[in-house]
């Protein structure tokens, strides 16, 4: 039983089994959760604590699982570092710095839609998986493991994030 839920963790319930670009589909669907969520009565604003706190068991669980069960560490069907690495901008973005504009200027500006911070975090994030500059590449290259598995996504993550604080903070 343990082996089958981590398993349909790992894949996102089926979704890495996906014949067509499973990491893609998988940071799709993270991006729609995230904005139906967003979105509904469960406010993703008032639970970003304790979502925050489920993605870091989400990463340890997901570590053991793939150490555990997969001799090929990065199989393709393993899609929860996509979830994990896309959910970082759509997190972040939960916990921006206020508009990134002072006080005496916050009256004149529109707040960034959200649906406009998920699409440019699914394209920065899609492409910082897929290129993988430095140091992504190097994560990706030398450490063979659960662990390099889930952080080489984390990092594209935090590059999406970084990216888009840099040019939100410069539009707004």
């Amino acid at each position: 039983m343990i082996k089958t839920l981590g398993k349909s963790i790992l894949t996102l319930f089926g979704i890495g089994y996906s014949k067509y670009a499973p990491g893609t589909v998988a940071s799709f669907i993270t991006c729609l959760t995230y904005f139906i969520l967003g979105e509904s009565d469960f406010s993703l604003h008032k639970n970003k604590i304790f979502i925050s706190f489920f993605l870091i068991i989400i990463f340890i669980y997901s570590i053991i699982i793939i150490d555990k069960f997969y001799k090929k560490n990065d199989a393709r069907e393993i899609v929860i570092d996509e979830f994990m690495g896309q959910s970082i901008p759509l997190i972040a973005f939960l916990f921006r710095p206020e508009n990134f504009i002072p006080n005496c200027c916050y009256q004149s500006v529109i707040e960034i839609p959200s649906v406009i911070w998920i699409l440019f975090a699914f394209i920065l994030f899609r492409f910082f998986d897929i290129v993988k500059p430095y140091p992504i590449n190097l994560i990706d290259e030398k450490i063979k493991n659960g662990f390099g598995v889930m952080f080489d996504d984390v990092v594209a993550g935090i590059f999406t994030t970084l990216i888009l604080y840099i040019v939100f903070g410069l539009w707004y």
